[in-house]
């Protein structure tokens, strides 16, 4: 659910929920447990434009979910105990591991004392140039020029592309179109296009990154709690299929270097940026292992089966929509039968 969750689907879930076939099912689809993504945690905004808001959930919805997953029979666990689980014969009890991409400011401003309340495990996936202040943010800049400005130009295929953003419905179009195009950019014409409209409409690319990244002082308090994990997410965040060969695999062993060098722990956890089907290939799951990682996550939703059914490497998880706060809807998810069913081989990649 990486998105908006559809009309459709909505009401085949809520009809899964209130006939309980959800439950009659799960026994066969659920498998040994669900990995969990999230990204921002922070209140709920009032404005109208916010299209990074499916990022987001709220340290209430948090604080609400957790003793769920406890109701419903799951053992919240680390990112150790998903790959033991993973490999072994399947558990009477399924589990639950938390995850947050991006290192945001948000997961120990907000998150982080809900989960120490609760003393729940979980694992942060770091990109390691944003602690250093270099890592660049580009969709909340794309987010901060389009909600400031009733129209914006730029150079798109060396034509000067002008999108009308006056309303709600412009706006989103626009970023739509606007962030599509720029998840297929290698790096260096991404930072380009960035920093051309940055500059066009004022807006300070690094100064916004910053402010909603963890500094390795926050890290520091995160890595000392024997209930974080700290996982890797490459140095700068960029999705792997836009890179060469040669420089993914420097960012994946770079970025785990750094946070091993920085945090002074062993770095054995990964996930892919961005994480979807788009962003990384069959090399870069080769890449992962050869770099010394354990596990790395993807964004592909689904549940992680028992018996090395699942592969290590392209691990499945539930990306939570913001924009939705049923604990029904998380439920059904969590029973596997709203994803494909896998079949069982060792080579799989989810």
């Amino acid at each position: 659910m990486a998105s908006d969750i559809g009309i459709l689907r909505r009401v085949r879930m809520e009809l899964a929920y209130f006939s309980g076939y959800f439950a009659l099912r799960q026994h066969k689809t659920a498998g040994a447990g669900a990995i969990l993504r999230f990204e921002r945690v922070r209140p709920r905004d009032s404005r109208a434009f916010q299209p990074n808001r499916w990022r987001e959930v709220t340290p209430q919805f948090l604080d609400q979910l957790i003793p769920a997953l406890k109701r419903w029979n799951f053992d919240l666990v680390t990112m150790d105990e998903v790959c033991r689980r993973a490999v072994t014969l399947p558990k009477k009890t399924r589990f639950a591991c938390l995850t947050f991409d991006g290192g945001c400011k948000d997961v120990i401003k907000e998150a982080y004392p809900v989960l120490s309340k609760h003393g729940v495990p979980f694992t942060v996936y770091l990109p390691t140039a944003f602690p250093d202040g270099i890592g660049e943010a580009w969709w909340l800049a794309l987010e901060e020029i389009i909600a400031r400005e009733e129209r914006i130009s730029l150079v798109i295929d060396r034509k000067e592309r002008r999108f009308a953003t006056g309303n709600a419905p412009d706006k989103y179009d626009t970023f739509e179109f606007l962030a599509k195009w720029m998840r297929t950019l290698p790096p260096q014409d991404l930072s380009f296009a960035i920093h051309d409209l940055c500059t066009r409409y004022s807006v300070d690319i690094a100064a916004l990154s910053r402010e909603a990244s963890m500094n390795w002082d926050d890290l520091a308090r995160l890595t000392a709690d024997p209930l974080v994990t700290i996982g890797s997410a490459t140095v700068n965040y960029h999705a792997l299929s836009n890179l060469k060969e040669a420089d993914a695999q420097r960012e994946m062993t770079m970025g785990k270097a750094v946070a091993e060098t920085a945090l002074r722990r062993a770095v054995t956890h990964f996930a892919y940026p961005f994480g979807d089907r788009q962003s990384w290939r069959r090399e870069h799951v080769m890449m992962g292992q050869e770099a010394g990682f354990a596990s790395a996550a993807s964004t592909i939703p689904g549940v992680v089966q028992a018996r090395g059914y699942t592969n290590l490497h392209t691990l499945p998880r539930i990306a939570w929509d913001g924009r939705e706060t049923s604990l029904r809807l998380m439920r059904v998810l969590l029973s596997g039968i709203m994803f494909p069913a896998v079949r069982p081989s060792r080579d799989n990649w989810v």
